[in-house]
């Protein structure tokens, strides 16, 4: 058989799955110098036929068949998408009115209109030409009950509407179903989608009462039901936590290292109680730390396959919202066997590390281990003794001579980040307090003290060294990924910071971690400082789950993961399976995990975006309900943002609302663009990003998230003169309909959606053949060496 049948059979019995030249070299026996060029040759000659492709970490696997693309839609709620054909290629922009009705996650058909131009700075684009899978056949919202009269117009007994933006489309109900009553929360089956005849409506059919309106709790099971996350567990998965022991048997602990002598502990918020994390730690007679990061061992009582792996797999990660907690496993687990509660024994998975005093880790011992904790504390408790509070020093005598230390540990790791590049993010997190029925009494910002700050270094550094590990072993593993901005979107920022009269070191395709740590140690306590952070933040790429190691950007790591909690993350409980599965790995095991794990990193990835909008989502509804008792009262705030229609205000508490521009009395605002200002053209009265001012709560509506402000006189205000004649063409443009000014506002904040088309920007450069390398005999190390760009 032909050199070029050997490679394209082999590659077909695989055809997900990527190998390195080197790999495919050994799997077929060409390691032999004049095998080796002749093969090399061949993987040139496939590639320029369109037979093979690498991916871009230089990985050889089968061309995917280009005449029809098949991959999965994902929804934008202003009525545009986008389709993944393959987690490594670019996503295929499909206009409004080109999507075929598609829904969030419909497996669909694509027609290629026009491919992706990195020296024009296009992406490819498309047109859904038929939808081959639904992904969604229930869902969950308030139903809308027709009077008499509508109900003869229609022949129909209402619609249901979901609260999911990027499900747009009312659900008519017909009596055959269950008959809810007006505003009740309903879950319905899916009978008909749009299509040309019916292209804004669905039909379905009423299925189950979730509950009515006014009950407790209803609005958030409302948000969290209209993604399609679930509280209940199926009872197969309910009966096998059950069966699982609730304290540790005896023949679990043979094999395991024992720490149970060390002085471990663990540190988490005052109400958690799924405590998945503990630490020992102490100083070696060298002047090196021992640290060690034990993990509950999830994975020994959650097995492949079963039914909490399937649910887990399912729900990827538990979600937070305002007044509860949809967790990834039942209770029972995650409170009981799984958590490391205070002097009981509990198996772990164990990373612990000798580490210098400059933070570098030296050496590691990672698998199966037990531990006995000393102490269940609180980061409070910490720190309040890391402040010499003497009581809490009396208290907790068993763990003072730790705790000094960990702090010292802590301060060097915080260094050694810092060295290397680490962009640290001084963002406002808010914290939603609500009373029993669930209606929020306050809201205010967290607070992160050192304590906080000292796990968060152990937890890094842990999930670091694990990653090292399978990295340098070249085994397959799930990695947490952070890859380099996107040109547009750094592009944007450093204009931005331009309005600030702030300059970013570097440009918009070689901009540095460094450069962007000391743009933030520049504007750290100046005037719109955590304006700038968030902007910076939002000009990141989103962190996600990937089989192949691009590094972690913001974290300048060569090599991450998620191995710290896997109560509550899916990937964190693949990676001790696999610590377990590779500590002695067959190749039937290595190619097993290498096919499996890119199904994994990207349900991951989809579950956490999910859960993320949940949470945003609630928070929103929680901050507006909050609001609606405010109405009418003043505020000072910072202005967080500026557009053509008016300006975003944030409160000291982390509430925004909008000041539409209509409301401004007694003055015509102008635009100015380049400073992302609005100017009084009579008066010179002017609106920057960062400056204080003072408002009116004037509504607040609940359902919508919506929050609008007034603007209010006062000795905040900032006069420029010399500005009040300037104007920009285009700039008294000003939309007076408050929502048609909400739906812009959305559009500019989700610019790298819509901006998808031309958001593969690249070099210029020449891209050089791959066989270069690999005929020179370096390709071995190509994808090494790109994982260690970022």
């Amino acid at each position: 058989m032909k050199i070029k049948e050997v490679i394209l059979d082999e590659l077909k019995k695989h055809p997900k799955r990527g190998y390195t030249v080197e790999e495919l070299a050994v799997k077929l026996g060409l390691t032999k110098a004049s095998d080796f060029k002749r093969f090399v040759k061949t993987l040139a000659a496939l590639e320029s036929e369109r037979l093979l492709e690498f991916t871009k970490n230089g990985k050889v696997r089968l061309a995917k068949v280009k005449a029809e693309l098949v991959g999965s839609f994902r929804a934008n709620a202003n009525g545009f998408g986008f389709v993944t054909i393959d987690s490594e290629e670019p996503e295929i922009f499909i206009p409004k009115g080109r999507t075929a009705f598609a829904l969030e996650g419909d497996e669909v058909k694509v027609e290629l209109k026009s491919n992706a131009n990195p020296l024009k700075g296009t992406s490819a684009e498309g047109v859904v030409t038929e939808v081959l899978k639904r992904s969604v056949t229930q869902l969950v919202g308030t139903f809308v009950k027709f009077d008499e009269k509508e109900r003869k117009e229609f022949e129909r007994i209402g619609y249901v509407k979901s609260r999911n933006k990027k499900l747009p489309y009312p659900i008519f109900l017909t009596d055959k179903g269950l008959v809810p009553e007006d505003k009740a929360l309903v879950r319905v089956d899916i009978t008909a989608y749009p299509d040309k005849k019916n292209p804004k409506s669905m039909q379905g059919l009423a299925v189950e009462i979730v509950g009515q309106a006014g009950d407790k709790g209803i609005d958030v099971l409302e948000v969290l039901a209209s993604l399609g996350i679930r509280s209940e567990f199926p009872e197969d998965v309910l009966a096998q936590a059950n069966a699982i022991p609730e304290e540790v048997d005896e023949k679990d602990i043979i094999g395991r290292v024992d720490y149970r002598k060390e002085i471990t502990f663990t540190i988490d918020g005052a109400d958690a109680k799924d405590l998945d994390d503990a630490v020992h730690i102490k100083r070696l007679d060298n002047g090196n730390y021992e640290l060690g990061v034990h993990i509950a061992d999830v994975s020994h009582y959650i097995t492949e396959n079963s039914p909490l792996d399937r649910e887990a797999f399912e729900r990827g990660t538990s979600v937070y919202v305002a007044d509860r907690v949809v967790p990834m496993l039942p209770e029972r687990l995650s409170n009981g066997i799984c958590s490391l509660n205070p002097r009981v024994n509990r198996l772990t998975q164990s990373c612990v590390m000798e580490i210098t005093p400059e933070g570098k880790v030296l050496q590691s011992q990672i698998g199966p281990s037990i531990i006995k904790t000393t102490e269940r504390m609180t980061y409070d408790d910490v720190n309040l003794m890391l402040a010499g509070d003497e009581e809490a020093l009396e208290k907790y005598a068993a763990i003072k001579a730790s705790v000094e230390v960990m702090a010292e540990l802590h301060e060097a790791l915080a260094v050694m980040r810092h060295r290397r590049g680490s962009i640290d993010f001084e963002t406002m997190e808010a914290r939603i307090i609500v009373d029993e029925n669930g209606l929020p009494i306050e809201i205010r910002k967290r607070s992160r003290g050192t304590a906080e700050r000292m796990i968060e270094s152990f937890m890094l550094i842990a999930n670091e060294t694990v990653a090292s590990s399978f990295e340098a072993r070249h085994l397959p593993g799930i990695y947490r990924i952070h890859e380099h901005p996107k040109e547009e979107k750094m592009t944007r920022f450093i204009d931005f910071a331009a309005s600030f009269g702030l300059q970013v070191k570097g440009t918009s395709t070689e901009v540095s971690q460094k450069a962007l740590q000391e743009f933030l140690k520049k504007v750290k306590g100046q005037l719109g400082e955590m304006v700038l952070s968030t902007m910076l933040l939002r000009s990141m790429q989103q962190a996600r789950y990937s089989e192949d190691n691009y590094g972690h950007f913001g974290l300048a790591a060569e090599n991450y993961t998620h191995f710290t909690s896997p109560i509550r993350r899916y990937p964190d409980l693949i990676v001790h399976r696999l610590i377990r599965e590779m500590a002695q790995p067959s190749p039937k095991t290595i190619e097993y995990w290498a096919e499996k794990i890119p199904e994994i990193a990207q349900q991951s990835s989809n579950r956490e975006r999910r859960a993320v909008d949940a949470e945003r989502e609630v928070e929103k509804m929680k901050k507006a309900e909050f609001m609606e008792k405010h109405v009418g009262e003043q505020f000072e705030g910072v202005i967080a943002s500026v557009t053509r229609f008016g300006m975003f205000v944030e409160l000291e508490n982390t509430i925004e609302g909008l000041i539409h521009i209509s409301t401004i009395k007694g003055e015509y605002m102008n635009f100015h663009e380049r400073m992302m200002a609005l100017v009084g053209e009579r008066t010179g009265l002017v609106f920057r990003i960062g400056q204080p001012i003072k408002i009116q709560v004037a509504k607040a509506d609940k359902v919508t998230g919506d929050i609008d402000f007034e603007y209010i006189k006062s000795e905040l205000d900032l006069v420029e003169r010399n500005l009040r004649s300037k104007k920009e063409k285009g700039s008294r443009r000003r939309p007076s309909d408050k929502k048609e000014a909400r739906k812009t506002s959305r559009q500019e904040k989700n610019h790298s959606e819509s901006t998808q088309r031309k958001k593969y920007k690249g070099k210029s450069k020449k891209k050089k053949p791959f066989y270069a390398d690999a005929a020179k005999g370096k390709f071995g190390n190509r994808a090494k060496k790109k994982s260690k760009k970022y």
